[in-house]
């Protein structure tokens, strides 16, 4: 029987090679106008945090400091597809389902207390800023997105996959990086 340790050594070190896609499926999505604001509100917070300066986990951490972009991008998926989003085109709504289904993965490894803390970290990153950048502001207005948009591209262009051994003390340090900085 896998336990969900295993399984997580086997995913994560897919999530931190796919984490520029995968923000570019989020970004995609945001670029459809009809999308209802809390979907896009949960998108745009979910980019923006790869600006953050003060993450949960620092971005230099071998190994494991871009896995919480990682798990933000997924929880930050399932919150846009909650809502309606009939105007996503068809291969934008499966990318957007399937990192939103990877939530789950996120939940079973925090586990149910845990994971209520970060759900909840993500929902407030909608009303947040980095960069001087509100999300409020990304959403609102087309100059400001459009400066977004062009460095969430670079970022995903940039982005240097991190290595990633599956030694079981990255996610005991990756646990407790969680279990410190998240508010209770």
């Amino acid at each position: 029987m896998t336990t969900i340790d295993e399984k997580c050594l086997d995913i994560f070190p897919h999530w931190l090679n796919s984490l520029g896609d995968d923000l570019l499926v989020l970004l995609r999505a945001a670029e459809v106008r009809d999308v209802p604001a809390p979907a896009r509100q949960s998108l745009a917070g979910a980019m923006n945090y790869v600006f953050k300066s003060l993450d949960l986990v620092p971005d230099g951490i071998d190994e494991i400091g871009y896995l919480d972009d990682a798990f933000v991008v997924r929880i930050g998926a399932a919150l846009a597809a909650a809502e309606k989003l009939d105007s996503l085109p068809g291969e934008t709504t499966a990318a957007l389902e399937k990192l939103a289904a990877e939530a789950d993965t996120v939940k079973e490894f925090l586990g149910p207390a845990l994971f209520k803390r970060f759900d909840t970290y993500v929902a407030h990153l909608a009303r947040g800023a980095a960069r001087g950048r509100a999300v409020v502001d990304i959403c609102s207005n087309d100059d400001v997105f459009k400066e977004f948009a062009s460095d969430v591209r670079s970022f995903a262009k940039g982005y240097q996959k991190p290595s990633f051994s599956k030694d079981k003390r990255s996610l005991i340090k990756l646990r407790a990086f969680f279990e410190a900085k998240l508010p209770e």
